[in-house]
């Protein structure tokens, strides 16, 4: 945890982290103790600037130590005879949005393209097929592709990038745009945005 290093360990859904002192996760590590059947426990991070990272199992390490980059969201899952016999459920507790939904086997919980520090976190067992251990609603909050841009305005510079519709530029204050930056935000697959713009100095010298 941010500013405090790693933690003791804590147990069957007791919560790892912190609340309500605005201190990100930025790795953590989970094992499975007193086990009756074969298996491990897998586990990933998504790490702010960096992306999904490859699963990791038995206390390694998921996330960085020593970069100052928050876990956004994790994965968690079971293998061999213990995915056969239990269910693992987990849930995250992000800055802005609370305590989210659990969520089980392998499926993402926290968020994805929102930029909301994990703080804290969850994990139970429960046996196979058997009910969350609390609300399953939202655990996993990914937001939708979108496109932001910026304007150069006369007296002003850079402005700073907005989305979706909203106004770059200014209005009712007399300021021209004299250029403009755009590109595509949250993208989940193939593509890029092209754009030109068309002065009215060209336009003068071709007389048009």
């Amino acid at each position: 945890v941010e500013d405090i290093g790693w933690q003791k360990y804590v147990k069957d859904g007791q919560m790892a982290g912190t609340t309500g002192k605005n201190k990100q996760i930025e790795a953590f590590k989970v094992q499975l103790f007193g086990q009756e059947y074969s298996g491990d426990i897998q586990y990933s991070a998504l790490v702010e600037n960096v992306g999904w990272q490859e699963f990791v199992s038995n206390n390694s390490v998921a996330g960085t130590v020593g970069k100052n980059k928050q876990i956004e969201a994790v994965k968690i899952q079971l293998t061999g005879e213990m995915s056969t016999k239990y269910d693992v459920y987990y849930r995250v507790h992000a800055s802005e949005f609370g305590w989210l939904g659990w969520t089980k086997n392998g499926l993402p919980a926290g968020n994805k393209g929102y930029g909301k520090q994990i703080e804290a976190i969850q994990i139970q067992l429960v046996n196979k097929n058997e009910s969350a251990p609390g609300t399953t609603d939202n655990s996993f909050l990914e937001k939708e592709a979108g496109i932001i841009y910026s304007a150069h305005v006369q007296d002003i510079g850079w402005q700073d990038y907005v989305s979706d519709g909203a106004i770059a530029g200014t209005t009712g204050k007399n300021k021209q745009i004299e250029a403009i930056k755009i590109q595509l935000d949250n993208l989940n697959m193939s593509g890029d945005v092209k754009y030109k713009a068309r002065s009215i100095a060209r336009l003068l010298d071709n007389n048009e």
